[in-house]
């Protein structure tokens, strides 16, 4: 197997990459949440709990699971040069302008006994107080009341999206938001500079300093020739276009077909994962609030142009649509049953984001025990997980996993 190798939805799962949620969380308040994409405040012993729980669902099926944390602090271990470069693309990316507040914050992140700490700090949020010898200085120091000298990244538990695994390289996404955007470091660096992952060693589709941007939530490989992403809030079509010209033409790729799906831009369908996933060779769970009639544009080569896309619109039932393109009669579960009250409750808590793990066989949330039950006399095996800390962020099993390894179907 390729280090990278995702030709599927379901294919099963070999290797994934996760993060533990760690003190990102406890760097919270409620006037912040907006800014932070986030609703309420999880707890996070609990939050840690539950995660643990769903790695080890993953080990219990035979998953081997990866921290980016790790291979975060395996790559910086490598090279002291690489470390130092870090932490000064760190403090830019989080707009520490103040050259003598840079020496300061930089020599606080060295004081770390380990690296692994200094990883975990950079994503928890550097707080002033925390800092050794921090005084005011500019004018913003004086005038703001703020605490933090870099903010937190609680979102980071959704590994999802900074980077995209696709066939045997990556898309190295853009993040539409900038509380977001920085999130991205940590993948770059490993897919640049780590010993197995470097850039040397596999293909980088998209990089994260493009203009327009792409998430991993959007991203769906129905087969090793057929790729579904979605046009929403986060996911700009130039950004598709920019991937698609480069899987068809500048890499050496199977992929023929992409699809962009067209879906409504907000909150409540903020990925196209949000909207349909899929369990098995011919099921797909369905957002109950969704027409199933889609805009859809298929994106190939221009026979006529080289390095051209040809888009071609297309309007239709979603399972005619996914039908053509995975030649299987499809089987579209709505979440909640479709039923008023319980498919808003359950839609709020990602019950139509499960994570295949093999065909027929999903992680879901045990929370949404109406979709979970109709997955299971549809003839798809679950594997319920705690998750009351969990989805208080706003995604569900696959939001929270990058597969890295998954068996060919």
């Amino acid at each position: 197997m390729k280090l990278i190798q995702v030709n599927s939805e379901i294919g099963k799962l070999k290797k994934v990459l996760l993060h533990r949620p760690g003190k990102e969380l406890e760097n919270l308040k409620p006037e912040w949440l907006d800014r932070l994409l986030f609703d309420d405040i999880p707890w996070l012993e609990l939050a840690q709990k539950e995660h643990d729980n769903f790695a080890n669902v993953l080990r219990d099926r035979g998953v081997e699971v990866l921290y980016l944390e790790d291979l975060v602090t395996e790559t910086l271990d490598q090279n002291k040069d690489i470390k130092a470069q870090f932490i000064q693309q760190f403090l830019d990316e989080a707009h520490v302008t103040s050259e003598t507040l840079k020496e300061v914050v930089t020599d606080y992140l060295y004081s770390f006994e380990n690296t692994k700490d200094m990883i975990l700090e950079t994503m928890a949020g550097i707080r002033k107080k925390e800092v050794p010898n921090f005084q005011k200085r500019t004018l913003t120091d004086y005038i703001g009341d703020y605490p933090f000298v870099c903010d937190a990244m609680p979102n980071l538990y959704f590994t999802r999206d900074p980077f995209s695994s696709i066939g045997n390289g990556i898309s190295m996404n853009r993040m539409s938001t900038v509380t977001r955007r920085r999130e991205t470091i940590y993948s770059d660096y490993i897919f640049k500079y780590h010993k197995d992952y470097g850039k040397s060693n596999i293909d980088r589709y998209y990089e994260r300093d493009q203009v327009f941007s792409i998430e991993g939530g959007d991203i769906l490989v129905l087969s090793n020739k057929v790729l579904a992403i979605g046009i929403s809030e986060r996911t700009h079509p130039t950004a598709i276009e920019g991937l698609a010209k480069n899987i068809f033409y500048q890499y050496n790729t199977p992929f023929e077909i992409i699809l962009a799906f067209d879906i409504p831009k907000m909150r409540a369908f903020m990925h196209l994962d949000t909207v349909f996933t899929r369990c098995d060779f011919d099921t797909f769970t369905l957002h109950n609030q969704v027409d199933d009639m889609f805009k859809v544009y298929e994106l190939t080569k221009d026979s006529k142009r080289k390095g051209k896309i040809q888009v071609k619109p297309i309007v239709d039932h979603l399972d005619i649509i996914l039908k053509r393109y995975i030649n299987k009669d499809v089987n579209l579960i709505l979440c909640g049953g479709g039923d008023e009250v319980i498919s808003g409750r359950e839609q709020w808590n990602d019950g139509a984001n499960t994570l295949a793990i093999a065909p027929g066989e999903v992680i879901v949330y045990e929370r949404n025990y109406v979709t979970n039950s109709i997955l299971e006399k549809n003839g798809i095996k679950t594997h319920p997980i705690p998750s009351s800390e969990l989805s208080r962020g706003r995604g569900g099993p696959r939001c929270m996993s990058m597969p890295l390894i998954r068996e060919d179907v």
